[in-house]
C-alpha cells in the first residue's frame, strides 16, 4: 500500500471546523468536524478517533470524505428512508377512511387488500394512518 498524501487544512476549513464542531445543528456533523478539527493541527487519526468517541474506520471515513469534498462535505448526508407502498395510494385510502373511518387499525388493515391489493401487518398499517391521518 503507497503513502498516502498528508491532509493540508486552509485556514478558512480550520476557522470552519472550530466553529461548526459546537454549533452545527446535527450532531452529526458536530462529531465529523471534532474529528476533523483534533487532525488539522497535527493530532494523529487514531488519537483523534479515541479523543472523539469514534471508531478508525469512522475516522478514515470521515478524513476520505474531506479529502474528496472538503468541509462542505462533512456537513452532507445522503440517506434515502425507505417509503412504504402504501404510499403510491394515500389518496384513495384517505378517500375511502374518511367516507367510512375504520374503527381499529384491524379494521383498516382488513380494508386494505381490497382497495390497494397489498397486504401489511398491523404495524405498517399503524405507522401509514399516523402519518396519513395524523
Amino acid at each position: 500500500m503507497g503513502a498516502r498524501t498528508p491532509l493540508t487544512f486552509r485556514a478558512e476549513d480550520r476557522d470552519a471546523l472550530s466553529r461548526d464542531r459546537y454549533t452545527h445543528p446535527d450532531p452529526r456533523v458536530q462529531c465529523r468536524m471534532e474529528v476533523l478539527w483534533l487532525i488539522s493541527p497535527g493530532e494523529t487519526q487514531a488519537r483523534a478517533g479515541i479523543l472523539a468517541g469514534v471508531s478508525k474506520a469512522t475516522v478514515e471515513r470521515y478524513v476520505a470524505i474531506y479529502r474528496a469534498r472538503g468541509v462542505a462535505g462533512l456537513r452532507e448526508f445522503h440517506w434515502v428512508k425507505p417509503v412504504s407502498a402504501l404510499e403510491a395510494h394515500r389518496t384513495s385510502l384517505e378517500e375511502s377512511f374518511q367516507k367510512n373511518p375504520p374503527h381499529t387499525v384491524a379494521e383498516a388493515r382488513d380494508r386494505i387488500p381490497a382497495l390497494t391489493g397489498l397486504r401489511r401487518g398491523d404495524s405498517q398499517v399503524r405507522s401509514f394512518l399516523k402519518r396519513a391521518c395524523g
